[in-house]
């Protein structure tokens, strides 16, 4: 049973929704923590639903943070716990987009995903598996859950950009060229790159131009 993911929302700036940035945050943040982002990039995307779900469960490692799945090595949780989090998330992020396209009558190709650590893990899972594709995938500093299963469980493939400091400490760097490589591999053609200098886990202005430059392209604005 899937269960009803709370979300903030930052309408278009134009007063009609032609597409849509769905927000999925990180391990022991909420949706809040990514929503502040709307501002900047609303003003070069007038007609973008900004929408920023919290995660399902709550962070046992952050008591007002929330979390898509527990992390072993962080929480003390089991790997089968963490397995069984994530796939119950997987449903949760499905029903939650199914609803949120039906509701504001838009098209997949009209819709971004944009993930931070954990939500770039979720991201990265979701929407290869989803039947019809997405505009595409912002995928900072995260990497790919079960790269070895992609090849055989991918059914759409969307452009994806990744992003990553090279000073990140939680997320190993190397995760970047390894999802690109896994990604390239299940037959992903407009995989793209940007290393943030000098940052560590975390989004930098650098980072957050160029994924502006890609939602915009690839939402076809």
């Amino acid at each position: 049973m899937t269960r009803v993911l709370n979300a903030g929302r930052k309408g278009p700036l134009s007063g009609q929704t032609r597409s849509i940035v769905v927000f999925l945050h990180g391990y022991g943040a909420n949706g809040a923590d990514l929503l502040g982002l709307a501002d900047p990039l609303g003003e070069h995307l007038p007609d973008t639903l900004f929408v920023a779900p919290d995660a399902p469960e709550n962070c046992a490692g952050a008591p007002f943070g929330f979390q898509w799945f527990p992390i072993p090595w962080l929480d003390g949780s089991s790997e089968e716990e963490a397995e069984r989090g994530m796939r119950a998330a997987v449903e949760d992020i499905n029903a939650f987009l199914d609803a949120l396209m039906v509701d504001e009558d838009v098209l997949p190709e009209q819709v971004v995903l944009f993930g931070f650590s954990q939500g770039t893990m979720m991201s990265l899972h979701v929407a290869p598996r989803r039947e019809d594709a997405v505009a595409g995938i912002v995928a900072f500093s995260g990497r790919l859950l079960n790269p070895e299963t992609l090849k055989d469980e991918v059914v759409s493939r969307m452009p994806v950009l990744l992003v990553h400091g090279d000073q990140d400490d939680m997320v190993p760097p190397q995760s970047l060229p390894e999802t690109a490589e896994a990604l390239q591999e299940a037959g992903f053609k407009e995989v793209f790159a940007h290393v943030m200098k000098g940052t560590g886990h975390g989004i930098a202005p650098d980072g957050l131009s160029v994924a502006l430059a890609f939602m915009r392209d690839k939402l076809g604005l």
